[in-house]
């Protein structure tokens, strides 16, 4: 159960909204994840300054997810995140951010897991 949220300093289409969401459903199996569980969001015109500019690409991208993974896992999810994000909104990879929040409350349907 994800929730993977990209703040974006830039616009996102509708049609790079499907293809990075379509990739990050694929990609989230690193994390042993699955697609039919993942939610996605997007917030594009984002204010955001890294290293003290403000850029027309950069990203924040937070992953929530319930349970775990190894340090590993993560770091290589991190790769296929800066790698969609570098194909579909052209942002290098050293101006992405990405934040993993692993917890052990996740509710859904009227109920906790």
């Amino acid at each position: 159960m994800p929730f993977i949220n990209v703040k974006y300093s830039g616009e996102i289409t509708p049609d790079n909204e499907n293809n990075i969401k379509s990739a990050l459903g694929s990609a989230v199996s690193v994390i042993g994840k699955s697609e039919n569980w993942l939610m996605v969001g997007f917030e594009p015109n984002c204010s955001l300054y890294f290293k003290g500019e403000k850029s027309p690409k950069i990203a924040f991208v937070d992953v929530s997810v319930y349970g775990s993974a190894s340090k590993s896992a993560f770091e290589q999810f991190t790769g296929e995140v800066c790698r969609i994000l570098g194909e579909n909104l052209g942002v290098p990879a050293d101006k992405i951010y990405v934040k993993y929040s692993p917890t052990e409350n996740w509710g859904w349907n009227g109920g906790n897991f």
